[in-house]
């Protein structure tokens, strides 16, 4: 992996500069999995690609030919990526992105979360891996990464100075006193293999990757950057005053019928921060005085979309500009002066819009209701919050238009009882989960799960027959067969840091 950080000055009140750290990177995992699609038939954004993604291809589809065992191996990446297509095809190449951040680096390819852990998208397409691993190297990708890496690290030279200026600009508008924080990770990667127009942006936990495509005419997403870095800032400081913003919880009420996605609706916080970015999005569209028609137009676009704090935020950033005080200064004060009665009123009289833009960082998911919630509990639990995944998958049970993901709700609520060490209440949800559950996946898991903690109460006979019941349950992959094969061949035993009476994955 090539990395390249991004150091930039912010100049404070004082004659002292403060430093902001992100990272512009490329990595060779990133890489592997989008040459690997792209040599399936994944040609989206071909024509106004960088040219390296054309040379890529002609190397890959070149070592392809040239090794039969590469070539069948490329075959079963392609059925399995078929087999794995979403509702909606523009999500396609975003769950393998979401695996390949979660990926170590090859030829391994070992995922750095547990199954459980990982995002929905990503775990839905988790058998790819043993497939990359072959195609990895029996194509010889290392070799083509080593032949085509200068001119990766070209490209982290050319946008450096831009992207450098735009979190600098973030930073010197917030007036931030501390920019950097400890543990935490803001991450760009560039991968020119993507289509240059989709961003996909991703938060683990206290860390934040975008992954961008520059395009044939040398730009990059510039917004989108600046909007995730917003996020990566604003979150901890919302976090910071969870028992504030609970007074404002009753707003949510009044957001149910918008267009944006379900997670904003359920979630005070979300929605705030939100609103906050995109009021400081607003003021900062260049153009100075003449551009306030452009900047209310933006405004009134995320009020109509739900977005109902950004018309407060945005004359409150008025005065802020006004101030010497910074972001981490004024935040408690933005919270304290919301009016919740004056925000009800002004959100009663929007005409809230047909569709709403996806959310950069988390977009808006399609499809059925139930599933929107589940996979907001599935982000829960990977953020290491049991308890509000559990409060969103019991919403999903107790909804009857979820009837058809029951089963899914009830594996969600049985893995928060695990994080929780509640081991009597995780068997009643995974055998609840077996009873429901339709996809194969999650049936053979359910059963995986329900050996392991028979085994922990010493009740090997039903141990044993959860494990025969997984290989039967229809999931081809290998890490499954994996596990029940390994129940089957002795008893299992966690690990002494896990929860008592929790079946890690």
């Amino acid at each position: 992996m090539t990395s390249i950080s991004l150091f930039i000055l912010l100049l404070s009140g004082s004659s002292l500069a403060q430093t902001t750290k992100a990272q512009l990177e490329v990595s060779e995992t990133i890489f592997s999995v989008a040459a690997a699609l792209n040599s399936c038939g994944y040609d989206a954004g071909l024509d106004n690609s960088d040219p390296i993604r054309l040379a890529v291809r002609t190397d890959v589809i070149g070592a392809t030919r040239r090794s039969a065992e590469a070539s069948q191996v490329l075959r079963a990446i392609c059925v399995f990526q078929q087999d794995h297509l979403p509702p909606d095809p523009g999500m396609d190449m975003a769950q393998y992105i979401s695996l390949a951040l979660d990926l170590g680096e090859p030829p391994d390819f070992t995922p750095t979360l547990r199954e459980a852990d990982l995002p929905p998208d990503a775990a839905r397409v988790l058998g790819i891996i043993p497939l990359l691993q072959k195609f990895y190297r029996a194509a010889g990708l290392h070799a083509i990464w080593q032949k085509h890496q200068a001119e990766y690290d070209a490209l982290v030279q050319r946008f450096h100075d831009p992207i450098s200026n735009t979190i600098l600009q973030s930073d010197l508008y917030l007036k931030l006193q501390f920019s950097g924080y400890v543990g935490r990770r803001f991450v760009i990667y560039l991968e020119p293999l993507l289509a240059p127009t989709q961003v996909n942006s991703r938060n683990y936990g206290d860390n934040y990757y975008l992954v961008v495509s520059p395009g044939q005419d040398g730009s990059v997403h510039l917004q989108d950057i600046r909007h995730t870095y917003l996020h990566y800032v604003l979150e901890p400081l919302a976090l910071k005053h969870g028992r504030a913003l609970e007074r404002l919880d009753p707003l949510l009420a009044t957001v149910q019928t918008a267009p944006m996605g379900d997670p904003f609706k359920h979630d005070i916080s979300l929605l705030l921060t939100e609103c906050l970015i995109r009021a400081i999005e607003a003021r900062m569209l260049p153009g100075g005085k003449t551009a306030e028609n452009a900047r209310v137009a933006a405004v009134q676009r995320s009020m109509e979309e739900g977005f109902i704090l950004t018309h407060y935020f945005y004359a409150a950033l008025l005065n802020f500009e006004k101030e010497s005080t910074g972001m981490k200064d004024s935040y408690g004060d933005f919270l304290y002066d919301i009016s919740l009665d004056q925000e009800k009123k002004r959100a009663s009289e929007i005409v809230f819009s047909s569709q709403a833009a996806p959310e950069v960082v988390r977009a808006s998911k399609q499809g059925p209701h139930e599933e929107r919630l589940l996979d907001d509990a599935e982000d829960r639990l990977s953020r290491g919050d049991p308890a509000g995944a559990q409060r969103l998958a019991l919403r999903a049970v107790q909804d009857p238009k979820s009837n058809e993901d029951q089963g899914r709700a009830f594996f969600i609520l049985a893995r928060a009882a695990t994080l929780s060490g509640k081991m009597q209440d995780a068997r009643t949800y995974f055998e609840r989960s077996v009873q429901a559950a339709h996809d194969p996946r999650m049936l053979a898991w359910s059963h995986i799960y329900l050996g392991r903690i028979f085994d922990i109460q010493d009740n090997r006979e039903q141990a044993l027959a959860h494990y025969r019941a997984a290989l039967q349950a229809g999931d081809p992959t290998p890490d499954t067969r994996s596990a029940a094969e390994k129940g089957l061949a002795g008893p299992y035993q966690p690990p002494s840091q896990q929860p008592a009476g929790a079946p890690p994955h």
